[in-house]
């Protein structure tokens, strides 16, 4: 089984979200997109983040009806600081021995990755999915990963990915170029501006109704 775990704030939800998780279920063959909504996390300058369970709730929403997607609220179950490393821990003990897991997260948050807790564990005990968007096209595995790392990895022609000889393989999708972001949709809603076929219509009600964002 191959299991997809995507993270992120989902401050709100957005059809870049649910598009990339799509195109990935296909390209990688994957079987199960795990969205996991964040507690609190160490790397983000503190910013209005709406209650979890609302952002939660607009996750649900939002994947309804399709069968690959499935929402995780371990991170705000489990309290304290988001730590990745911790939360691939819990998976890798929940499902099988035999199960991949894929952590799935864009290019821009991965040049960062050596700032993470146990980044280098996390690295060999799951596979990475990079989302490549516009802008990071010219960012390459080989000026993101210290050079000692780096040489844990070859390329996999066949399988178009670098594996490492410690496992855990990292994977580079070029995906359809949606340039939505939540940051630019929280603007628009504070300025009185329509962020409809931004947002699943059902997401947009649940914000207008409770007025978030403004």
């Amino acid at each position: 089984m191959k299991v997809g775990l995507f993270g992120g704030s989902f401050n709100p939800i957005h059809l870049g979200h649910l598009r990339c998780a799509e195109e990935l279920v296909e390209l990688l063959a994957l079987d199960e997109v795990v969205f996991i909504p964040a507690g609190r996390q160490p790397l983000k300058e503190e910013k209005p983040l709406l209650p979890f369970h609302h952002r939660a709730a607009m996750v649900r929403m939002a994947i309804a009806g399709n069968p690959a997607f499935s929402l995780s609220e371990r991170e705000h179950e489990r309290g304290g600081t988001s730590y990745s490393i911790d939360t691939v821990k819990e998976f890798l003990g929940e499902y099988p021995e035999e199960t991949d897991l894929y952590f799935i997260m864009g290019q821009d948050a991965f040049q960062d990755i050596t700032l993470w807790k146990a980044w280098r564990e996390l690295l060999r005990c799951c596979n990475f999915i990079i989302m490549n968007r516009p802008g990071f096209e010219g960012r390459t595995l080989r000026n993101m990963l210290p050079a000692e790392v780096l040489s844990e990895f070859a390329y996999d022609r066949e399988r178009e990915c670098f594996r490492g000889s410690r496992g855990g393989a990292i994977y580079s999708r070029r995906l359809t170029l949606l340039e939505i972001s939540s940051t630019d949709i929280r603007k628009r809603i504070a300025a009185g501006r329509s962020v409809r076929y931004l947002l699943p219509d059902g997401v947009v009600s649940y914000i207008e109704s409770r007025g978030f964002y403004r």
